[in-house]
């Protein structure tokens, strides 16, 4: 965030002096990105409450509601950038300097490292908000990028070429625009408790390994920020007792969290499966709704 306020600074410093718009738009960006680094440590800090009475399945949704407030953000960002840079190719202006070239390279280079260091902790995490941040900053080096073109068109074409630096902003909101798009899938599918496909054949693996149990269907993962919750129904011998299949459920919970640590909870639906050899199951294994019981 520090980062960010001297790098919209900077910009919109050298953008003014150096008579570039598409700097300037660049620099409006960059406090757009401070907003919504704030943001982000915020639903990140709610989000890792501890679970409460009111709220047994904790604060997860806090981080991907942060992220859609963050593509909120970007589409005012790229909002106010698109008409400024209309304004400035309809109005008559000198070439940008030079030495804002040199400004946006350093910009294009901090900015993709940031890109970089957010997505490793968001992959970390597993964190929806963290990784909209890091979206933002790699649609800030884009733009920073979008803007090094424009302004070195303008200065090589000469007289006549001087809005191609506003085209380049131009370009560039369009571009904020559409990743505003791509930053506000995944946080919407959370809250709306998508499948969480990537871990569910690992749950279903690792619960089927356990000994004792016959077969793993029905297994559900939604997100909550950075952890998961898992339902699964697990097929054992109609024969076991209630206390064998209590503590053989414990049994398949703790391989689960152990092989995902991110898992907060695993909630198990014990079926009995026939304890004479060559029968199917009790009831339809391959029900693919949740609720849809024998």
């Amino acid at each position: 965030m520090l980062l960010n306020v001297v790098l919209a600074a900077a910009k919109i410093l050298a953008g003014v002096l150096g008579h570039s718009g598409a700097l300037v738009a660049d620099g409006i960006e960059s406090i757009a990105d401070v907003l919504a680094s704030a943001v982000v440590w915020g639903g990140v800090r709610i989000a890792a409450r501890p679970v409460s009475e009111r709220h047994p399945y904790g604060y997860g949704k806090a981080e991907p509601i942060a992220a859609l407030i963050v593509a909120f953000m970007i589409f005012i960002a790229a909002g106010i950038i698109a008409v400024k840079a209309v304004h400035e190719i309809v109005t008559p202006h000198q070439a940008p300097a030079w030495f804002t070239l040199i400004v946006l390279v350093i910009v294009v280079v901090i900015k993709t490292l940031l890109s970089r260091i957010v997505e490793r902790a968001a992959n970390d995490t597993h964190s929806s908000a963290v990784r909209a941040d890091a979206w933002h900053h790699r649609a800030d080096a884009i733009t920073s990028l979008a803007a090094f073109i424009g302004i070195a068109v303008a200065l090589i074409g000469g007289k006549g070429w001087e809005p191609a630096d506003d085209w380049a902003a131009l370009f560039a909101s369009a571009m904020i625009m559409l990743n505003g798009l791509v930053v506000a899938g995944p946080p919407l599918r959370e809250l709306l408790d998508a499948q969480a496909a990537d871990v569910v054949e690992i749950a279903r693996s690792h619960a089927a390994a356990v000994s004792g149990v016959k077969q793993v269907q029905k297994v559900f993962a939604r997100r909550s920020g950075s952890t998961v919750w898992i339902d699964m129904h697990v097929w054992v011998d109609g024969s076991m007792n209630v206390h064998d299949a209590h503590v053989l459920a414990h049994r398949v919970k703790d391989a689960v969290r152990t092989a995902l640590p991110s898992v907060k909870d695993v909630l198990i639906h014990i079926e009995p499966a026939s304890a004479l050899p060559g029968q199917e199951p009790c009831g339809p294994l391959d029900s693919g709704s949740p609720g849809a019981y024998p």
